[in-house]
């Protein structure tokens, strides 16, 4: 039994491989995120060896609040003097001495804009002496308050050189340098990671990133000779108390690399995602393969059937033909994989100035994974069919209808069951608060229940398709072709209705959540111009007071509103806060309306919050709340006020001279400008940039400049949304072309027959290509429906978070339908070739 299964198996080889690739897709995704994942994970560990070597021990504060993605203090408590004494006194600690090294250093370009980044932090620090990793490239080190030296990849990405003038920005505003001399790192490295690091002299990077003059970041531990780091450790622990971290140079460098591994994790996970649709619609490509397969040798397994195999054998058959496309595909798939993983680390690296791509290798998790992946995928997919398989009667082999339909009552049943269980699980999510999870298992019910009565509504749907190509003969014949097999034309139709189902219903949702964005920006905000970040990031940006003074003045502006930001923790958790210079300014210019109590004034020892903030922390008007800020004690306000949710301003708002002592930075992050009626914009913003030059990282934009701003997130969403559907596409295109060629096989007398009375090749080709065409548009169809209705209905549920508007995306719909139509076209130029130059006599004659 097993020769005859591969004799079969080599005697098919085009429909297999057909078959195949789908799985080959899958794997590679697959392989080629993992691959890329392990070559930059031991690309960037490589890039940080070393990077500490100069410390045997580090000793800091534990911070007050951690940032929420990385775990790393956004302010960076300072050292005092009495604790360097007491670790310098501890037993085996040769010598302690105290550093600077803190984030927030940016160096403003000759372009008069501040540096773009090159992949990794920017530090500011106190010069600290060559050493094996670290030696002068040119110039000095900085001697004077005025000078500054910048590691070689920081110079070269600026264009600087010793001798050149330089502004920086730090937690104050710009400050103008000397590049006293230019360093680089043990192993001609320009920069470890990406960093970009400025170094100052002691005490003004103390001041400057520190903001004060008797404080370090941490004490460099160097150990006594024979001494044991782990016992020093201890040691250090016992003396300076709970509250600081002891860790040492490997453990430094393991942490920062760990923090460049952001990209990786996302990139890892958008393969995966790639990998997951491949998979998952190429398992409907799969079992079609095989079911058209089986229908095609009904006879040849009646026959077997006849000759005393048994159901087991049958079953064990077809599973032995899925196993082999299962292990030839995989090993195809990780093979691509290899190559995309390869590729993109380099187009990964690329991106992030002086990361070295370690050599290639393929980490023994990728193989195992796109092995079972590949052949369990194939052989689950196979199963149906081949249970299917065994069920045929030795009576079958005088039959001449082998491929006859049945009804396939139980799959009508079930899809009713659970489309109609998940309508009622959205209907409780939607109306009764059933909760997220009651939505997202009502749309997952309600996509499988369409999926499994597909094969009920593709033969009036495509009969309602073709009739546009029913005018001539070949587009009728072509029409009745698509809609003689329901059930195949369902399945083979699952691939691009999966796809476009899931980017329409994402689409939807996007351009649900871009109007809601859009129409709350264009309702609420007063102020005319804004000042913030290209991102609009208001964490990073920085905007002198002294400037924002001064536009105050100018003729025309009428209010202007400051605020800052940070994260802050409430208990164990974080909290995004924000400060107004001027509370009552800012409730005008953003238009904001009070939903309990008052928030017409912020009095000092209150704060104001906006309601899905009081709701998840379960506060209310006159509740007291503790706030851990970046800087100083815990304090404990009384709610004063709560405002409704608003896409401008959201969570905990404090009074400004709080902030001024407890925020990560004292400049505000953001500015709002309202101008008087009649006002000049164009005049007002020129005058407005002029003075606001040091203030690199922002840039004065109109209320439409900030839409723009806040849609870009949901085109790059879109953009990844595309990709997806590119994939789904792709597989689609392979199982149409599936279907047509093993359907042209099985009607080969057919289209000899049609040939024969005077259907020339051209018409031929035109049939086949109308069959295509309509398969694709019911897919594509049926996919906007049901991908359209789920979006909604996401949107509705996402009322909570904005989404305070429903809509849908009609061009890129249109879109869809359109491109739906390319691939029908597309994917029937092979079939249609093949069709088109059978032999008419051997096609009349095949049995």
């Amino acid at each position: 039994m097993l020769k005859f299964t591969l004799k079969s198996l080599l005697s098919r080889k085009l429909r297999l491989v057909l078959s195949g690739l789908a799985v080959v897709l899958a794997v590679m995704f697959v392989s080629g995120a993992m691959v890329i994942k392990d070559t930059l994970n031991r690309s960037i560990d490589a890039q940080f060896t070393g990077a500490y070597a100069d410390i045997d021990l580090h000793v800091a504060l534990k911070p007050k609040v951690k940032s929420a993605a990385d775990g790393d203090a956004a302010v960076v408590p300072p050292v005092d003097r009495a604790a360097v004494d007491r670790a310098a006194d501890v037993a085996g600690v040769a010598e302690a001495s105290g550093m600077v090294l803190a984030e927030g250093a940016r160096v403003i370009g000759k372009d008069g804009k501040v540096v773009p980044g090159t992949g990794g932090p920017r530090y500011g620090e106190s010069w600290r002496p060559e050493s094996e990793l670290i030696s002068l490239r040119s110039g000095h080190e900085p001697r004077r308050d005025n000078e500054v030296a910048v590691n070689a990849g920081l110079a070269e990405k600026a264009g600087l050189k010793v001798g050149d003038p330089v502004g920086v920005l730090t937690n104050e505003p710009r400050k103008d340098f000397v590049v006293a001399g230019v360093f680089g790192y043990s192993g001609d490295r320009d920069s470890i990671g990406g960093e970009q690091t400025v170094a100052f002299t002691e005490p003004v990077a103390q001041r400057l990133m520190l903001g004060r003059a008797d404080g370090w970041s941490g004490i460099r531990v160097t150990l006594a000779d024979g001494a044991s780091a782990d016992t020093v450790r201890s040691a250090l622990t016992k003396e300076l108390g709970p509250g600081y971290d002891v860790l040492t140079g490997e453990e430094l460098a393991r942490k920062a690399s760990d923090k460049s591994r952001g990209i990786l994790d996302m990139m890892g996970t958008l393969l995966l995602g790639f990998a997951g649709v491949a998979v998952f619609v190429g398992v409907f490509l799969i079992i079609n393969t095989f079911s058209i397969i089986i229908a095609q040798r009904m006879r040849e397994l009646a026959l077997l059937r006849a000759l005393g195999a048994s159901r087991k054998q049958m079953i064990g058959s077809v599973l032995v033909e899925s196993f082999v496309v299962g292990l030839v595909s995989s090993t195809l798939g990780l093979a691509a994989g290899c190559g995309i993983g390869a590729l993109g680390a380099d187009m990964l690296a690329s991106s992030t100035d002086g990361l070295q791509v370690a050599a290639l290798q393929v980490p023994a998790g990728a193989v195992v994974t796109s092995f079972a992946v590949g052949i369990l995928v194939t052989m689950l997919s196979a199963l149906l069919p081949a249970v299917r398989a065994s069920k045929v009667a030795p009576v079958a082999v005088i039959r001449a209808t082998a491929t006859q339909q049945g009804r396939h009552r139980k799959q009508t049943w079930t899809g009713t069951a659970l489309l109609g269980l998940g309508v009622v699980l959205l209907g409780l999510g939607l109306f009764r608060s059933g909760g997220a999870s009651t939505i997202i298992s009502g749309v997952l019910l309600a996509f499988v229940g369409v999926s499994l009565l597909t094969p009920l509504i593709s033969k009036p749907s495509v009969q309602v398709l073709g009739a546009v190509f029913a005018r001539s003969t070949p587009g009728a014949l072509g029409r009745r072709n698509s809609a003689r097999n329901p059930r195949r034309t369902a399945i083979t139709a699952s691939a691009m209705m999966i796809g476009v189902a899931l980017v329409t219903a994402i689409s939807t949702v996007a351009a649900s959540a871009e109007d809601s964005v859009s129409g709350d920006i264009r309702r609420d905000l007063k102020a005319d111009l804004v000042a913030m970040g290209e991102a609009g990031s208001a964490s990073s940006a920085a905007i002198d007071p002294a400037a924002l003074a001064r536009i105050a003045e100018v003729p025309g502006v009428e209010r202007v509103a400051a605020v800052t930001m940070d994260t802050a923790t409430v208990g164990t958790a974080d909290q995004s806060v924000a400060s107004w210079q001027d509370w009552t300014k800012a409730r005008e210019v953003l238009g904001l309306k009070a939903a309990k109590g008052s928030i017409d004034t912020l009095a000092p020892g209150t704060v104001i919050m906006n309601e899905g903030t009081a709701e998840s922390r379960g506060v209310k008007v006159g509740d007291r709340i503790a706030l851990q800020f970046q800087r100083g004690d815990a304090h404990t306000y009384r709610v004063s006020g709560v405002f409704a949710d608003s896409t401008l301003s959201n969570g905990i708002v404090v009074p400004w001279t709080d902030a001024e002592a407890g925020f990560r930075s004292k400049q505000p992050s953001q500015a709002f400008f309202q101008l008087a009626s009649g006002a000049d914009e164009s005049r007002a913003r020129a005058q407005i940039e002029t003075l606001l030059k040091d203030s690199p990282e922002v840039s004065v934009q109109t209320r439409d400049d900030v839409i723009e701003m806040f849609s870009g997130g949901f085109a790059m969403m879109l953009m990844v949304v595309q990709a997806l559907l590119a994939v789904a596409m792709l597989i689609a295109v392979l199982g149409i072309v599936n279907t047509l060629a093993l359907s042209i096989l099985e009607r080969t007398r057919e289209m000899g027959t049609l040939r024969a009375i005077g259907l020339s090749r051209g018409q031929t080709v035109r049939m086949i290509m109308t069959e295509s065409v309509v398969i694709s548009l019911f897919g594509a169809v049926l996919g906007i429906v049901v991908g359209g209705a789920l979006g909604l209905a996401v949107a509705r549920a996402m009322e909570d978070q904005g989404v305070s508007r429903l809509s849908l995306p009609w061009g890129q719909m249109l879109a869809y339908l359109l491109g739906a139509a390319v691939v029908g076209v597309i994917a029937s130029i092979a079939p249609a070739r093949r069709g088109s130059r059978l032999n008419v006599l051997a096609a009349i004659s095949h049995g």
